[in-house]
């Protein structure tokens, strides 16, 4: 922890290095916490709070003066809460922060959250989204119209996902209205709108004047009850892009809360395009990360959610370095990206639809889920298992989820491969036909005493069996041929037109040495199949 000598130095110039040093650390908060004896001061790296200084209990009320100055706001009222924002030069740091005060029974509580959205500026691949999210993201906003949430709690990167695709989205045709509380970042070509309640200027009747206003995409910085929600709902339906956040977990519990915001069903099927569902975790240290065995509840985990075979994955190293926190270093996003489809539409639409039902139709689509594209990240060594664990809540019943997912995988493949199989087998089936005459007409025989769609009207054979042993298929090409007569042909009640598809009848393979109880039958028949002397015959 740093110390600061008070006597020597201003409070001007405490508050100055504790903004300044934690805008270095990549700080994203600092929390001034009062105690019974002291100010502790704390910032938040990487998602964790940790202390950072001491400041004596005299001098506690002129520092959190200080911030107020900063913030415009009324140094005098210490019995409400208020909020202000800080933007100009620090050191040689340019910063924009927000400021918030609480009043406790032991002072009051100031946190100053530091705003960067350099990622913003950096484009939407910068967000860790996966080839396949980055995919449907792109399907979803290039729609007319429609209505995009991003979803997530608070402090998982959902502003910055959203300007990120305002930054896509903002063209020179385009018109682009933000009602937004408070204006987090200022974009140029943009028209932003800040919500005073204090005036009766909320979210809903921003709404209903913007839309006046001849917008191609409107923002709603969040959306909060019920009427902003139908308006949102109505504005998409009407010709125009909305997104939006919300503060929701996932893609499924997104589509239960604008139902319980009253909703109407009809409208939500057809206005809601797309739901992107995020969390942040660490990322590891680049420079100390280790490989380490799985254990057996990770291998379980892998090969239920993955359906793969992992030994190996990479995680913190206890020794960490000079350059890493614990062993991580900045953070990444796990996405979930659900592109609504015509099924889950007419699924919406249904009042007898129950959430298990929905559960299933949802996440047994293409969709990748929260856990799914965070195991993916830790097998790419972004993050740990660790972090994933703590992120996202992984159920017990895994088996019965994710083992239908991927049985249904499996069955839309299966068509395909035994369609592979039958192409393969019936081209072969002409080799067979050209290497060996003997099993084609041993095949021919047998597929004619087996086929049961083909009447024909044998009588029992002329020739005597008794005393003699049963003919074999290697005995056929010793037995001598018999001339059929027309008439003979005749009384067994075989045209002309039923021999020849007899003849052509597929090969079945046959064990040549097995012995063939029905000899005696097939021994008439090659008489009749005589291939000499069959067609003179007929004619």
């Amino acid at each position: 922890m740093v110390t600061f000598d008070f006597s020597t130095l201003p409070i001007v110039d405490a508050v100055n290095q504790i903004i300044v040093f934690s805008a270095k650390q990549n700080a994203s908060d600092i929390h001034f916490d009062p105690r019974p004896d002291c100010l502790l001061v704390r910032i938040r790296v990487d998602g964790d709070l940790q202390d950072y200084t001491i400041i004596p209990k005299q001098y506690e009320r002129n520092l959190i003066t200080r911030i107020k100055l900063l913030a415009n706001m009324n140094i005098t009222e210490n019995r409400l809460p208020q909020d202000g924002s800080v933007k100009g030069r620090f050191g040689d740091l340019d910063l924009d922060m927000r400021v918030a005060t609480l009043p406790t029974h032991l002072g009051e509580k100031v946190v100053i959250r530091i705003l960067d959205y350099s990622r913003s500026l950096q484009g939407i691949e910068t967000l860790g989204f996966s080839k396949d999210n980055i995919t449907k993201l792109n399907k979803m906003i290039n729609v007319p119209n429609g209505i995009i949430l991003v979803t997530g709690a608070t402090g998982t990167g959902k502003s910055t996902t959203v300007y990120s695709i305002l930054q896509i989205l903002n063209k020179q045709e385009t018109n682009i209205i933000t009602v937004e509380d408070p204006i987090e970042m200022d974009i140029k070509g943009i028209n932003q709108v800040q919500v005073n309640s204090e005036i009766g200027l909320d979210f809903a009747r921003v709404l209903r004047a913007i839309l006046r206003q001849d917008p191609n995409i409107i923002l709603i910085g969040e959306i909060r009850d019920s009427e902003t929600a139908k308006i949102a709902v109505r504005a998409s339906i009407t010709g125009h892009l909305v997104l939006s956040t919300i503060h929701t977990n996932d893609s499924l519990s997104t589509i239960e809360r604008l139902l319980d915001m009253d909703v109407e069903r009809y409208l939500l099927s057809s206005a809601l395009t797309g739901i992107i569902s995020q969390k942040l975790v660490r990322v590891l240290c680049p420079k100390c990360k280790v490989l380490r065995p799985t254990t057996l509840y990770e291998k379980k985990v892998f090969k239920t959610v993955l359906d793969k075979d992992i030994n190996e994955i990479y995680d913190v190293n206890p020794k960490h370095c000079p350059d890493c926190h614990e062993g991580y270093h900045g953070r990444i996003a796990i996405q979930e990206v659900l592109l609504i489809n015509d099924e889950i539409r007419d699924a919406i639409n249904r009042n007898d639809l129950s959430k298990e039902e929905l559960r299933k139709l949802v996440y047994q689509s293409d969709v990748t889920t929260l856990l799914e594209d965070g195991l993916n990240k830790c097998l790419d060594g972004i993050t740990s298992f660790e972090e994933i664990y703590k992120a996202i809540e992984i159920d017990d019943n895994l088996d019965e989820y994710y083992g239908a997912k991927h049985n249904n995988v499996e069955e839309n493949k299966a068509p395909s491969t035994s369609k592979e199989n039958t192409i393969t087998e019936k081209e072969n089936v002409p080799n067979n036909k050209k290497n060996n005459k003997e099993d084609i007409k041993t095949d021919e025989e047998e597929k004619k005493n087996t086929d049961t769609s083909t009447d024909i009207i044998i009588p029992k054979p002329i020739i005597k069996t008794d005393d003699k042993p049963n003919i074999t298929a290697n005995d056929k090409d010793e037995k001598k041929e018999t001339k059929t007569s027309p008439e003979e042909i005749d009384n067994k009640k075989i045209d002309n037109e039923e021999i020849m598809d007899l003849l052509t009848l597929p090969p079945v393979k046959e064990d040549s040495t097995k012995t063939d109880k029905s000899a005696p039958l097939e021994e008439e028949l090659l008489q009749i199949d005589d291939p000499n002397k069959e067609e003179t015959d007929l004619i």
